[in-house]
């Protein structure tokens, strides 16, 4: 005969234990969740107060030339005119020729370390990459201007203007002389600065790819190329991007390597090989030497505006990611 008292004392006791044993566990889960919250509510709120006081030191600059400052590129302290068009100019433009510069190289390589390349040389290669980015900028821009600017000079721009410069489009884009500094320089060594953010992402983010699925598409008699194109990619295409707005923050908010090549001229001008200014360069160039509210408030308003640029850029990448997520849902 079962003893049915008995099953119900064990039962009873079981059931105390594991609500026991659940009090126990639950005042460290409400800790811990408390700590997340906050440091997430710590960020806003630091977010928040970073935007305050760059629009708080913006304001008289806005109140004294409204959007004129904007769109006019005259800087001129002795007579408090300024305009943010040239810096504007100067940042959009060095990172859009950046980006385009290193992307297809880091994706590149990416694929080759992953696809290609023999094991042995690997790691190597991968190492290499890595500490190109943790080369201190400033180090790139003592590069930049003893070197590569004075090989850009004598070598490389002449070139581009004996080839280019008498067609009649493209050769707006090289006409003038070779100066060695000015935004192609500028572009091409933050393009060497952001190409290890977009190999390092690409390769771990390819490394992710399931083996079956490569295995199945060699398989069915695919090739290297068509692996690539149509299983690894599209199955990495979320962080690959991820990577590339990185590395586009990295380029817009880049200042010590751009201030040495840059130039660092108040003027939008339409050959490459000019020099130009950035929003960053102009900041860190004169920011020590600002005196009178409306003079530093139109530094302060080029970091808003850099921030406003840094918002958008992120804000179109994850729009562009979302879409990606719903067409391959879809």
């Amino acid at each position: 005969m079962v003893d049915i008292t008995s099953d119900r004392i064990e039962t009873g006791d079981r059931s105390v234990a594991r609500a026991k044993a659940l009090a126990r566990y639950r005042i460290p889960d409400s800790i811990f969740e408390v700590l997340t919250r906050s440091a997430a509510i710590v960020v806003l709120v630091i977010l928040g107060g970073v935007i305050l006081s760059l629009i708080r030191g913006a304001l008289p600059v806005f109140e004294t030339f409204g959007f004129d400052f904007l769109g006019t590129s005259s800087w001129n302290p002795a007579k408090e005119r300024f305009g943010a068009l040239a810096p504007i100019y100067g940042t959009v433009i060095s990172s859009l020729i950046a980006l385009v510069i290193a992307m297809p190289l880091g994706i590149g390589i990416a694929i080759f370390l992953t696809e290609l390349c023999p094991m042995p040389l690997r790691r190597p290669i991968g190492i290499a990459i890595e500490l190109l980015a943790g080369i201190p900028s400033i180090i790139y821009g003592i590069w930049g201007l003893f070197f590569f600017a004075p090989f850009l000079q004598a070598n490389v721009q002449p070139l581009l203007i004996e080839t280019f410069g008498e067609l009649p489009l493209i050769g707006a884009l090289f006409a003038g002389p070779p100066y060695g500094v000015g935004l192609l320089t500028a572009a091409l060594v933050l393009s060497i600065m952001i190409l290890p953010f977009i190999t390092s992402i690409s390769r771990d983010v390819f490394e992710t790819v399931p083996p079956m699925l490569k295995e199945s598409a060699y398989g069915l008699g695919c090739t290297t190329w068509e692996v690539v194109r149509h299983v690894v990619l599209p199955y990495t295409r979320v962080g690959v991007i991820g990577g590339i707005m990185l590395a586009l923050g990295r380029a817009l908010g880049e200042t010590m390597a751009v201030t040495f090549v840059i130039g660092n001229v108040h003027k939008v001008a339409g050959s490459l090989l000019a020099p130009a200014t950035t929003i960053s360069a102009t900041i860190a160039n004169e920011f020590a030497e600002a005196s009178g509210d409306l003079y530093v408030g139109a530094l302060i308003a080029l970091g808003l505006i850099l921030f406003f640029i840094t918002f958008l850029v992120l804000a179109g990448a994850r729009l562009l990611l979302l879409r990606l997520e719903k067409r391959a849902g879809a």
